[in-house]
């Protein structure tokens, strides 16, 4: 298992680009994930801890998995939200993959089959099995550091 893996829960979190891309998080450095207005995402939300690895998607036009953050807090109420109990998380900016791993990579890799991005393609924020992280790093030739 990779050393980045250890001990940490992985979790997927999907973006437009042209909202908030990877490349924002690279300049900021850090970020609140908020505005998630799914009941099944925010539970996802919800169930985040501080030191879980959040892999970072870009929908829209370019479909791809284009980095890694890390949760910095636990979930708090999102502010923006009308009623509810909604909640964000805050993140910081770990590190770019070197190869951007397309949602038509993923769907060729057999190993990849059960990956919730595929199986509940909808859903923007959504676990990753360990497995399923160790795989998406190495097709995206991350250092596992």
């Amino acid at each position: 298992m990779p050393a980045i893996l250890k001990k940490r829960q992985t979790w997927l979190l999907k973006t437009e680009p042209s909202t908030y891309s990877f490349k924002n998080l690279l300049k900021d450095k850090q970020t609140n994930w908020n505005g998630v207005r799914n009941y099944q995402a925010r539970n996802n939300l919800k169930k985040m801890t501080i030191g879980d690895l959040a892999l970072i998607y870009h929908s829209g036009d370019e479909k791809a998995v284009v980095g890694i953050s890390k949760v910095i807090s636990e979930p708090y109420p999102d502010p923006d939200a009308q009623g509810g109990d909604w909640v964000q998380v805050d993140l910081i900016v770990f590190k770019a993959f070197e190869k951007p791993v397309t949602l038509s990579e993923i769907k060729a890799t057999q190993s990849l089959k059960e990956l919730a991005l595929i199986k509940q393609s909808r859903l923007s924020v959504m676990p990753v099995v360990e497995a399923h992280a160790e795989i998406l790093l190495k097709m995206g030739k991350t250092d596992e550091n």
